[in-house]
């Protein structure tokens, strides 16, 4: 399949015109009696692809089309036309809403019927992403936005829409990363650091930022407290692309930790048409791995046992392309043999400070990195 094309930042009156030829098309369409239709890009397995390139994982060229005259479609195609409507209300407005406000916004009981137009989030939520692929946008230059996860500490000073933030200088609780980080909102003002650190537990985090690992390291610490959002995934590659800092990530050793560092490294297949801004494929995994267990003595009582599930995730992972190189393939069929995963947290059992005294030091000293 051909490369996607690389997003450029938009003006609102660019999105704003996309969002009228869009309506102006449905329009077109009853007034010609025709079947009033949007074209969308298919977001499913079947239309990605692993860019060897790039190395991220893209969205392919096939479509679909959504009618309102078919009755599988007619719903979505309601809710459709309703989220962009609203969308185009709140840019001619100037204000920005939640994902969530929009959903209640939108919520209500169509007239002369018991049907809602939509019966919770769950439907509104992939119905943005469908808007953000077929514009070719971001739900952020749509004016919305989402609860903040995720937070930030160490060398770097951030301009925050005016604000001037020292991320050296936040306490225990770090600079929350808001939902949109798009340089319009959000800029670099000064970049100390040597690299970026992702941690995937909230708690390690802390343990870390505590024990100022990002003084004593020269280092910015972040947590997306578990699946980074999209906010604290497109400021790892902005920091990354713009300042060229090297990123390493800490995640568990078990199946879900391993793909949470894949996202962050290449894109996710059902946001594969935001791979360019929320990818960072230069990402270097830098534990927690099974064969650390051995590497640094680490009591066998602390590990757990694999679940059926496990077994089953460690498989499709093994078989994900991004997996395939001799080191991954490696570990995973370590995991699989010994039956066994690992929590950050069991690195205490050395002792409180062991992973920032111990552990990461000496990862990073002699890059025992995987890819």
């Amino acid at each position: 399949m051909p490369s996607s094309k690389a997003k450029s930042q938009k003006s609102p009156s660019e999105i704003e015109k996309k969002l009228m030829e869009m309506a102006k098309r449905i329009v077109d369409d009853i007034y010609a009696k025709r079947n009033p239709a949007i074209e969308l890009p298919i977001r499913t397995l079947s239309n990605v692809y692993f860019d060897e390139v790039s190395k991220l994982i893209r969205i392919g060229d096939r479509k679909s089309i959504r009618t309102y005259m078919n009755m599988a479609h007619t719903r979505k195609f309601m809710q459709t036309v309703l989220v962009a409507s609203e969308c185009k209300k709140i840019m001619d407005q100037q204000v920005t809403t939640s994902v969530r406000d929009l959903y209640y916004a939108l919520k209500h009981t169509i007239k002369g019927s018991k049907e809602n137009t939509f019966d919770d989030q769950s439907e509104s939520d992939p119905i943005i992403e469908d808007l953000e692929a077929a514009l070719n946008t971001l739900r952020e230059e749509l004016n919305l936005k989402t609860d903040r996860k995720g937070y930030l500490a160490g060398g770097v000073m951030i301009n925050d829409m005016g604000d001037l933030i020292n991320a050296k200088k936040m306490g225990s609780s770090g600079w929350a990363i808001p939902s949109n980080v798009e340089p319009e909102v959000i800029k670099f003002e000064d970049v100390s650091a040597d690299y970026i650190l992702v941690i995937e537990k909230d708690a390690v985090w802390q343990r870390l930022n505590e024990d100022k690992f990002w003084r004593d390291h020269n280092c910015i610490i972040i947590t997306g407290k578990g699946q980074p959002a999209r906010g604290a995934r497109r400021l790892v590659n902005r920091l990354h692309k713009e300042h060229n800092l090297p990123v390493y990530v800490l995640t568990d050793a078990d199946p879900w930790g391993y793909y949470i560092y894949s996202v962050i490294k290449q894109g996710s297949i059902n946001l594969s048409f935001l791979s360019d801004r929320l990818g960072t494929p230069e990402a270097k995994f830098i534990g927690l791995t099974t064969e650390d267990l051995k590497e640094f003595d680490i009591p066998k009582n602390v590990t757990i046992k694999l679940t059926k599930e496990d077994e089953k995730r460690i498989k499709e992972l093994m078989n994900y392309i991004w997996f395939k190189p001799k080191e991954w393939q490696k570990e995973l069929k370590h995991m699989a043999k010994e039956g066994f995963k690992m929590e950050l947290e069991a690195l205490s059992s050395k002792g409180i400070k062991f992973i920032s005294k111990e552990y990461l030091p000496q990862k990073i000293e002699n890059k025992e990195f995987l890819p």
